[in-house]
């Protein structure tokens, strides 16, 4: 049986977290930088900060697709579980949904 796409989306998410530890939910994550931030399709952002990858799961995980491009209206230099975030069509430039993430987890290396 070949894994599903959805398999193999959780697998490279358990691949981006090996060694790592998680941490306490957290509402907001500091110093957010849009270049560190990956999209997992229907699994999960992740965001990269040093030593730290922050994971947030959508409430609906299937509205997080690979050809979306992810629109972020930030209030502040922070990124929060409840700003407003989008998903755009990346051919057509129309809006596709919108996504509620929970918190973020933070997970970090073991030394």
């Amino acid at each position: 049986d070949k894994p599903t796409r959805a398999e193999k989306n959780q697998a490279k998410l358990a691949q981006l977290l090996e060694g790592r530890t998680a941490g306490t939910p957290m509402t907001c994550i500091p110093g957010f930088q849009s270049n560190q931030l990956q999209v997992i399709e229907g699994v999960a952002l992740v965001y990269g900060s040093g030593d730290t990858l922050y994971v947030a799961r959508p409430t609906y995980p299937d509205s997080l697709r690979w050809d979306d491009i992810v629109v972020i209206n930030r209030f502040g230099g922070q990124l929060c579980h409840t700003d407003i975030i989008r998903t755009v069509d990346r051919m057509s430039g129309f809006t596709t949904g919108t996504l509620f993430l929970d918190k973020f987890v933070p997970y970090k290396k073991q030394n």
